[in-house]
Order: structure tokens, then sequence, then C-alpha cells
């Protein structure tokens, strides 16, 4: 019988692999709304890693569970930094003329 640890391995390396796989196939114009979508994953994610934590027992069972919160955490600011990034950058030069810039270019 496979240990429980080395079945977890190989589904998260076939998971990172996958994923890898098909976010590289995205074309550029599609990864705004694909941001805004992981952001919403990356959420329930974070959610998933508070109940882990709060089932936790020993050191190294919390210490994980606290990496795991941070990492999602840490994953959902940067996704929404991103986004709002991206976002800046299909407004036009009116609207942030309005915000106290000049006209001329």
């Amino acid at each position: 019988m496979i240990d429980s640890g080395l079945d977890l391995l190989v589904v998260f390396v076939l998971s990172a692999f996958l994923g890898y796989e098909v976010i590289s196939k995205v074309p550029s114009v599609l990864h705004t709304p694909l941001m805004s979508g992981s952001n919403a994953i990356h959420g329930v994610i974070l959610v998933g890693a508070m109940i882990i934590a709060n089932e936790a027992h020993g050191a190294l069972q919390i210490w994980l569970a606290l990496l795991a919160v941070i990492l999602a955490t840490l994953n959902i600011v940067g996704g929404v930094v991103v986004t709002d990034r991206m976002l800046e950058m299909f407004k036009g030069r009116d609207r942030q003329s309005d915000h106290g810039g000049t006209d001329e270019p």
C-alpha cells in the first residue's frame, strides 16, 4: 500500500505541472479576467487554510497551517495589486487628466 504522504506529493506535483501548462497557454488579453477569477479561488483557499489551522494539533501542524494562511493571504493581496495595475493600463488618457493631470502630452 502506498503511503498517503506520497499520494499527496504526487497530486501536488501533477497539479503544479497542469497549472503551469494551462496558464502558459492563455492569451495575454485574458489575463485580467483570469486574475479576477483566481483571486476569488484564492479566497476559498484562505478559508480552507484557516479551517485546517483550527484543526491543527502539535507544533509542526500549527506552523504549517500558519504558513498556509500567510501564503494564501499574500497570494490574494498580490493578485489584487496585479489586477489593479493591469486595469489601470486600460484606462485612457482622458480619465487620467481628470484627476489633476495636465492635458498636454
